[in-house]
């Protein structure tokens, strides 16, 4: 195929966006964003949204394209990703997709399950009660309602076991039920590519990309979208902490110190994600060695 996407994806402060766009700038081309946050409008240094100058260098889709009262689903997004990559290669080979969203990637990459609609309230209604009861309570109820899942899922994984939750509820089969294993075809071809720096470098990167949000303003960011905070878009690392802030149920400092130590679990949880794909090359950031190793991929 001579059509190619270049995946570059891996764990938060990695340094994709810099990589991604030194990649694009090469082949003249495009970037699609593969992150579920930073396509609403209404966040913007919170989830560490490229700046307008990167954004000037490369044209980039799925970028601030949303609004916090969509609802955002990983089958949406890859209607949306799939329609820009047709329409990209009609004038370009090659593109870039870039991202720390696991379930984005693979639904564009394999297409997804097909699963009935969730009623709102159904969805609503665990979101509220994992809120106020936690992991042991998605756990037990997962344990009831889907044994299955219970023993073959990702039972430390609270966003699977909702949705698990949710589909069991609304179909009375577990979400095993519907799981296809067959990937959808693609007229493309894809090359990944996962970034990745030694733990305490990445820790440091976290750190200090929190500690420039707050100097950036992340907290009138916060406060602006108070009345939102129910908002399924604002139940996400840098937000939820200073929403407790706010609401006073926590320091300033407390809510920052949470605020790294949530984005350190959650680049764990996006590397563990990403390694399970044995088709991802592991590299440092280096936009040179990608462009290197597609070059001896497309020979």
């Amino acid at each position: 195929m001579r059509k190619r996407v270049i995946i570059i994806a891996g764990p938060t402060a990695v340094g994709k966006t810099n990589v991604a766009i030194e990649v694009a700038k090469h082949f003249n081309t495009q970037i699609i964003s593969a992150d579920s946050r930073q396509c609403y409008r209404e966040l913007n240094i919170g989830v560490a949204r490229p700046s307008e100058e990167q954004l000037a260098i490369v044209e980039h889709h799925f970028i601030a394209t949303h609004s916090i009262h969509e609802k955002i689903t990983a089958a949406g997004f890859e209607e949306y990703a799939l329609e820009k990559t047709k329409q990209i290669f009609k004038t370009k080979d090659v593109l870039v997709m870039v991202g720390g969203t696991g379930l984005y990637i693979k639904a564009f990459c394999e297409g997804l399950d097909l699963i009935p609609e969730i009623p709102e309230n159904i969805h609503i209604d665990i979101m509220q009660q994992y809120k106020q009861y936690g992991l042991p309570w998605l756990q037990s109820q997962i344990k009831t309602h889907d044994p299955e899942f219970f023993i073959k899922g990702e039972i430390q994984n609270p966003t699977r076991m909702m949705r698990a939750l949710e589909v069991v509820k609304t179909t009375g089969k577990s979400i095993l039920h519907y799981r296809k294993n067959v990937n959808a075809k693609r007229d493309f071809s894809t090359i990944k590519f996962g970034l990745e720096l030694a733990k305490e470098h990445l820790y440091e990167n976290i750190n200090a990309r929190v500690e420039s949000m707050i100097e950036e303003g992340l907290l009138n960011e916060v406060t602006s979208l108070l009345s939102y905070k129910q908002s399924n878009a604002l139940q996400t690392v840098g937000y939820k902490e200073l929403f407790a802030y706010l609401n006073n149920k926590t320091s300033l400092k407390n809510a920052i110190e949470l605020i790294k130590q949530n984005t350190r679990q959650y680049a764990k949880r996006q590397l563990t994600w990403f390694k399970k794909d044995k088709e991802f090359i592991w590299i440092k950031p280096n936009a040179s060695e990608i462009i290197k190793i597609h070059k001896n991929y497309a020979l």
